[in-house]
Parts: structure tokens; C-alpha cells; sequence
């Protein structure tokens, strides 16, 4: 678990780790879990499985509608750091809400690192949810254990 450390990170060094901006920014963007099989700094032939969920404010994005909307800026963000789009964004369902889900990779040395952001907007905020690992097989396992259930409702 690295939340904190996500939020605090500065991102002057270059490494495989996934990388969010520093802190809150202006729109509001906050890393709300990172974990990662083992330590970023702790050096290995495969790549760092890893999850990453992150909220921003959708009122910095005037006009998103709807998820897929979200990955423009998504993409950006991903083409920045060496990704290519392996699937264009879809929309399918998991449990009782809809998401919109983008693949990409990159060639790291001899290896290729994968990843899959799922996002959804809620609550007035961009939801989403990062997996990344060495092997499709490896992201779909993580992709796999996200799930969403009904809301405990709650007497007044």
C-alpha cells in the first residue's frame, strides 16, 4: 500500500512505476489507493503488478457526459508515458454499474507492461481504476476482483 506516497510523489524520476501528479491538484484529482505486489523501489525482472484508483473532479472537464468522454485525457496521459492504445475504450457492465475500459502497453526493455483503466463517473467524479502487470492474463486477474455492490441503505 503506497497511497500516501502517491499523493506526495514527486515525478522527476524515471522509473516503471505508474505515476500520478503531485498531491491534489486544481481539479481536485486524489490517488485514493495504490498498491503494488511489492515495493516501486524493490527492482525485478517482471513488472510491478499493480492498482491504482484515482478520483477526480468531473467539473474540470466541462461537458463530460459520460466515462468514455474521460478518456481523452486518459489517453494523453498514457501516450505521455510511452503507452499505445491496445483497445479503444468500451463500456460494459460490472455488477450494477456501467464502465468504460481502455487497454494499453509498452515495451519496457525485453519486457511489455500492460494496462487496463476502468472509469466511471459517480458522485460528481471521474473514478478510475488502473491495473497493470507483465501478462494480459495478469491484468485480467486483477480486473477480475473489481466488483461493485448495492449500497447499504441506511435508516434516519
Amino acid at each position: 500500500m503506497r497511497t500516501e506516497e502517491m499523493n506526495t510523489l514527486d515525478n522527476a524520476s524515471d522509473t516503471d512505476e505508474p505515476k500520478v501528479e503531485a498531491g491534489k491538484n486544481a481539479s481536485g484529482a486524489r490517488v485514493l489507493l495504490a498498491a503494488f505486489s511489492r515495493p516501486p523501489e524493490a527492482r525485478a525482472e517482471d513488472v510491478n503488478a499493480s492498482i491504482l484508483i484515482a478520483a477526480e473532479s468531473a467539473a474540470a472537464y466541462p461537458g463530460l457526459k459520460d466515462a468514455a468522454q474521460y478518456f481523452g485525457p486518459v489517453g494523453e496521459i498514457a501516450r505521455a508515458r510511452g503507452f499505445e492504445v491496445v483497445e479503444e475504450p468500451y463500456e460494459f457492465a460490472i455488477g450494477t454499474k456501467t464502465v468504460v475500459r481502455g487497454d494499453f502497453q509498452k515495451n519496457v526493455g525485453s519486457r511489455v507492461m500492460r494496462q487496463s483503466t476502468l472509469v466511471v463517473l459517480a458522485s460528481g467524479y471521474a473514478v478510475s481504476f488502473t491495473f497493470i502487470g507483465g501478462t494480459e492474463d495478469e491484468v485480467e486477474e486483477l480486473v477480475q476482483g473489481l466488483s461493485f455492490g448495492m449500497a447499504a441503505k441506511t435508516s434516519r
